[in-house]
């Protein structure tokens, strides 16, 4: 017991603490939980959904870019290092641990609920321009923007961790602007500075991909008969 303790850095601590801290509170007062994540997410949406837009575009933009560049070039890899999988099992792994619970429901889903109850009334509903926007949104959701999204991330992730052998972190990759600090070694105030951006990514992926997959399975298995 005390061998796996050791082992369990402030990463796991802090990501646990915060995980565990929303799900009391979920649980505990789940009208005020609801209200106050829904009033943050309406801000996003509203205030910050341009730079959505914006962002993810410049993403796709980006990743584009690259693959034509030089840069594309470079092997995620020693130089006589071969690949361990072919082209088809990689993209084969690619849907099976990214999008594909997303697809399998909201392929379907998403459109047919846009073309029934356009967003913001930005159409009438049944119509053939809620037709047209129910298609664009699906596509911008599910289409190539996500995809350069977790390129981006993923690319430098594992430049970092095959080319540099570093360890596969997110911040692992700052190391060329925090230098020793991603290590926990050296201190920012009262915060190691690496350990502090891996437990906020853990506590991100934790509501913002795992939660939404398990849901629409749920929601999924919902809507067919009998199912409980």
């Amino acid at each position: 017991m005390s061998t796996v303790r050791s082992q369990l850095t402030p990463v796991f601590w802090i990501s646990a603490t915060l995980t565990l801290a929303f799900v009391l509170w979920g649980v505990l007062s789940t009208e005020t939980f609801t209200r106050v994540t829904g009033a943050a997410r309406d801000v996003v949406i509203v205030d910050f959904g341009w730079l959505y837009l914006v962002a993810t575009t410049a993403f796709l933009v980006f990743v584009i870019g690259l693959a034509f560049s030089r840069y594309g070039k470079i092997k995620l890899g020693k130089p006589d290092d071969l690949p361990e999988l072919g082209r088809l099992s990689w993209f084969a792994m690619l849907f099976q641990a990214g999008m594909g619970i997303g697809l399998v429901f909201w392929a379907v889903s998403e459109p047919l609920s846009h073309f029934s109850a356009p967003p913001y009334g930005l159409a009438a509903p049944g119509s053939v321009p809620a037709a047209d926007l129910a298609m664009r949104y699906t596509f911008f959701h599910w289409a190539l923007h996500p995809w350069a999204v977790y390129a981006v991330i993923a690319l430098a992730i594992a430049y970092f961790n095959f080319r540099r052998d570093e360890p596969g972190l997110v911040s692992a990759v700052f190391r060329p602007l925090l230098g020793d600090r991603v290590d926990g070694a050296a201190r920012t105030g009262d915060r190691r500075a690496g350990h502090h951006r891996d437990a906020l990514r853990g506590r991100g992926l934790a509501g913002a991909r795992h939660a939404p997959d398990r849901l629409r399975a749920v929601r999924g298995l919902q809507r067919v008969p009998g199912a409980r």
